[in-house]
């Protein structure tokens, strides 16, 4: 029996946080640092004078106290009890753009809620292009790093692919630690038997801190006869960019999937690695075993890379490794990049930026099993 297996970063099925539909790069990197600053802020356990100042000049710069639909702002702080005095501060009236906002709680214990970036609608183009791309590599298996929910996964399934077209028996996600809320799903034909997740594995360096970015789930999937372990990933991105963390997280990938191979031979790492071929968190994984399908005799596309123009190795971000069992039985290896606006060869439905299906190719094996 053939499998096909794939991994396709849908960069978000129906909602985006605005931030990153900003067209000025230096605009969106400044929004997301002073978000980093601010969520670091909200999280100590005191609140200095200077720490209150600070929150307050970022909620004011951002509009954070906002929650105006016409005009919504890029980053909310969200106040579960925000009756008079009990918040972080007290909300300015509706329509009112205040200059001074007291800070009210004394630290994170003192007050309810959190700050996150406000989000909007994809365009229904580019939700149909997703679609469109996931349909055309028509994977038996497919990792989706970068989905909103569980929920929204299962809506894009009936609704998205359904229409003319079999839903997948099973559309699964646990929500990670990323506060985006960009997680790691997988739709599949076959049974999911075990999820085993690793949201909480510690991080090194720091052990108070979780490890992965979003998580590392163990889905666990029944395959006739064979049972399959598919490790998902999708490392920490370049963005604030941490190389030790992603390669300490890749250490904990290789330590997982050693792990699994003593339950099953049939072993995959996909994802995200956010690494081009040569740093040091792809190595630890290929060191571990694992076989790159690009590397495969079987993949004859001309794209070296996964992203953008996926024409460099420095395109390369997306990755199916395989444990040598299933190295032994690969068929075909392929690139779905017509979901990508700037490759060269993208689908007549993708006519901008704005309507691509993701910046991500699928990428996507044959195995037999």
């Amino acid at each position: 029996m053939a499998v096909r297996i794939g991994t396709f970063n849908t960069e978000n099925l129906f909602r985006r946080p605005s931030v990153f539909r900003l067209p000025d790069a230096t605009r969106r990197k400044e929004v997301l640092d002073d978000f980093d600053t601010l969520v670091a802020l909200l999280d100590k356990e005191t609140y200095t004078d200077k720490d209150k100042q600070k929150i307050s000049e970022l909620i004011l710069k951002h509009r954070a106290y906002s929650s105006d639909p016409v005009n919504p702002p890029l980053i909310y702080v969200n106040q579960n009890r925000p009756g008079k005095k009990s918040g972080l501060f007290d909300t300015p009236p509706p329509g009112t753009e205040p200059t001074e906002l007291p800070i009210l709680a004394g630290g994170r214990a003192k007050w309810a809620g959190w700050a996150e970036l406000g989000q909007d609608d994809l365009d229904m183009a580019a939700v149909s292009n997703t679609g469109r791309v996931v349909r055309e590599v028509n994977a038996e298996v497919l990792l989706t790093p970068e989905v909103e929910d569980r929920l929204t996964l299962d809506r894009f399934n009936e609704q998205v692919l359904g229409p003319g077209w079999q839903p997948y028996p099973v559309d699964l996600l646990i929500d990670g630690n990323d506060p985006r809320g960009i997680d790691i799903g997988i739709l599949t034909r076959f049974p999911v038997t075990s999820v085993r997740p690793h949201l909480f594995d510690p991080d090194p360096e720091d052990p108070t801190k979780h490890l992965f970015s979003r998580d590392c789930p163990e889905y666990e999937i029944q395959l006739d006869q064979e049972s399959l372990v598919l490790l998902g990933n999708h490392l920490k991105s370049k963005f604030n960019d941490d190389p030790e963390l992603r390669l300490h997280q890749a250490e904990r990938v290789a330590e997982i999937y050693r792990a699994a191979l003593e339950r099953t031979p049939n072993v995959v790492v996909a994802g995200d690695l956010n690494d081009t071929p040569d740093s040091k968190p792809v190595e630890t994984l290929l060191d571990a075993g694992l076989r790159d399908v690009m590397s495969h005799p079987s993949y004859q596309g001309d794209d070296l890379g996964t992203h953008g123009s996926c024409k460099q190795r420095s395109d390369k971000l997306d990755y199916i490794m395989l444990s040598p069992a299933l190295w032994e039985k690969v068929q075909n290896v392929g690139l779905e990049t017509r979901g990508i606006f700037a490759h060269s060869n993208h689908f007549n439905t993708v006519k901008t930026k704005i309507d691509e299906a993701s910046d991500h190719a699928a990428l996507y094996v044959d195995v037999a099993v």
